[in-house]
């Protein structure tokens, strides 16, 4: 299986609502996407996070460069700062375990 752990914070109110109108229909396509087996969202400490877990690398990556992922994409360096981290793995992370990954590996968060 393939995860993939995202933590964005907005950069200021517009900016938060530009991110909400991005990120809503972006999760929404993700949960019904090929290949997916978990999509979650929570938000812990300003950060908005994901947590996706996928059949297969290629699925993530269908979904990853779908036009409504790769819109949200462009705009990001404008609204928010953040970061996303993705491994490979035989089990489920829980959220406690992705959020504690993402801590250790993630760049460019604050």
């Amino acid at each position: 299986m393939y995860v993939a752990v995202t933590a964005l914070k907005a950069k200021g109110f517009l900016s938060a609502i530009r991110f909400w109108l991005l990120a809503v229909p972006t999760f929404k396509q993700a949960t019904f996407s090929d290949g997916v087996l978990f999509c979650e969202v929570k938000s812990v400490d300003g950060f908005h996070h994901t947590l996706t877990a996928w059949e297969t690398k290629q699925d993530m990556k269908k979904f990853v460069f779908s036009p409504i992922h790769r819109k949200a994409m462009r705009v990001f360096p404008k609204i928010a700062t953040g970061s996303t981290i993705r491994y490979e793995t035989d089990k489920m992370p829980s959220w406690d375990e992705a959020l504690e990954i993402w801590r250790k590996t993630a760049v460019n968060y604050s």
